[in-house]
């Protein structure tokens, strides 16, 4: 199919936002030619939304409402799982607080009220969901109690998005164009309004061949409607240093490189759009150390996040904790620690963990395959063997650790650990306190991972 010189809707980015917008487009009118353009080549198909989980937040009515939507759950599963209601208004209470009730009133209110819908709409058009066991839930006294406000995820995280949604959109006429990069807003001298995007289209010359044969062809697509879903900046190094502030370009990218910010500034120099989001905010994980720095891995994935933090402590190059890991439910706090991270000297930390804990770890973060697993039978060789990449101060990590143990000895009375909710388990008497799931780190053996900051996405944006 060629690229058309003409169509009626034109939308850039190959993400969930923009094959979303597609496929209801071409639902609404069947009649309209919508075309899909992105300047990455198809194997880089679907921007950041391929690196996801594919965690979806819907409110709900607890499991009897998600159960039609899943396909990873029968009758005698379904008896032992235990996931609480998620009304509007708690969406929206995690959203103000989250936000520190900076979110945008209607915004939020059409993203909350829609967002069953919404799921029930991706899931009729073919987009498979499971109920998140290995994200969400713990086995706690038989029983798999869900947590968070955060039970569904999609088959195979991002990649099965992507690959449902680009099955939907081509079977509902819609076509997909990639190499082929926005490169200005065609607007109405009168009116101002957007008609048109000026492209260039990358024609390959094949599996093998040098790049130097690949043929550049300048155009300009005419649209009645341009819809733009090219995401923030978080792959330009030079954008989140001058944005997020300094530090900020020593972070390693999570997802796709290709989200470089071009159509942010595009859309302000062509068609005078006006800021809006928070430009200097960020989501950003504690992420694998040993990760690429540039991208993400597209086989390895979101499997380099390491969210296990709440389960153990962590611990800066220094030997010296820096953050409460038990602020919150995890949901509500791996977006932050990634800034955590970065904050800390060398831009690095480790996290640290013993036998009580270990065997709660996400097997798709922390197995060996996938992350350098530093193991030693005392808190001296896991300190020893820390120094060999990169700790700085064995003495006072071993003495670190060791005053957190002091810290919870004797608290719980009455409270039992409990992974699934905030049980209250707290340290006692330290400068940076642990809040909930506070256990001693000191029963043999001891693993530690090394962990620096992933961003994922900027919060800045046009309207």
């Amino acid at each position: 199919m060629p690229l058309p010189q003409k169509t009626d809707i034109l939308i850039i980015g190959s993400g969930n936002a923009g094959l979303s917008a597609a496929l209801s487009a071409a639902q609404t009118n069947p009649t309209l030619h919508i075309t899909v353009i992105d300047k990455s080549p198809l194997t880089w198909a679907g921007g950041n939304t391929y690196f996801t989980a594919g965690a979806f937040r819907t409110t709900h009515n607890g499991l009897p409402d998600l159960l039609p939507l899943v396909n990873n759950t029968d009758a005698t599963q379904a008896s032992r799982i235990d996931i609480p209601v998620y009304t509007e208004q708690d969406f929206t209470a995690d959203l103000q607080r989250m936000t520190g009730n900076r979110t945008d009133p209607a915004l939020s209110a059409a993203l909350v009220s829609d967002s069953r819908a919404a799921v029930g709409w991706l899931a009729a058009n073919g987009i498979r969901f499971q109920l998140s066991f290995n994200r969400q839930a713990y086995e706690v006294n038989g029983r798999v109690k869900f947590w968070g406000g955060l039970a569904l995820k999609t088959q195979d995280g991002g990649k099965g998005l992507v690959e449902d949604e680009l099955r939907a959109v081509r079977n509902a006429g819609v076509g997909v164009f990639f190499d082929t990069a926005a490169t200005g807003l065609v607007t109405d001298p009168t009116s101002g309004a957007v008609i048109g995007v000026e492209v260039v289209h990358t024609d390959r010359a094949g599996a093998g061949a040098d790049t130097h044969r690949n043929k550049n062809r300048r155009t300009t697509i005419a649209a009645d409607a341009v819809i733009l879903a090219a995401g923030g900046f978080e792959a330009s190094p030079q954008l989140r240093a001058q944005w997020l502030g300094p530090g900020w370009d020593g972070a390693r990218v999570r997802g796709t490189p290709y989200n470089t910010g071009e159509m942010l500034q595009i859309a302000q120099r062509d068609a005078s759009a006006k800021t809006a989001g928070n430009w200097s905010g960020c989501h950003s994980v504690a992420w694998d150390a040993d990760a690429p720095t540039e991208s993400g891995s597209r086989e390895v994935s979101n499997e380099y996040t390491k969210s296990g933090y709440p389960l153990g402590i962590m611990v800066n190059r220094d030997g010296r904790r820096f953050v409460d890991e038990g602020f919150d439910m995890r949901n509500y706090t791996y977006a932050m620690i990634g800034r955590r991270v970065l904050e800390q000297p060398g831009q690095v930390a480790f996290q640290v963990w013993d036998a009580r804990t270990v065997a709660w770890l996400r097997e798709e973060e922390y197995r060996g395959e996938v992350v350098r697993r530093i193991e030693g039978a005392s808190l001296e060789e896991l300190a020893r063997k820390c120094v060999d990449v990169g700790l700085l101060d064995p003495g006072r990590f071993v003495q670190c650790v060791k005053e957190y143990n002091a810290s919870v000895e004797g608290v719980g009375g009455q409270r039992r650990w409990d992974p699934s909710a905030k049980d209250g388990l707290a340290t006692k008497g330290l400068a940076v306190p642990k809040s909930n799931w506070a256990l001693p780190i000191d029963k043999p053996p001891f693993l530690a991972v090394k962990v620096t900051a992933g961003i994922t996405f900027t919060f800045g944006g046009w309207l």
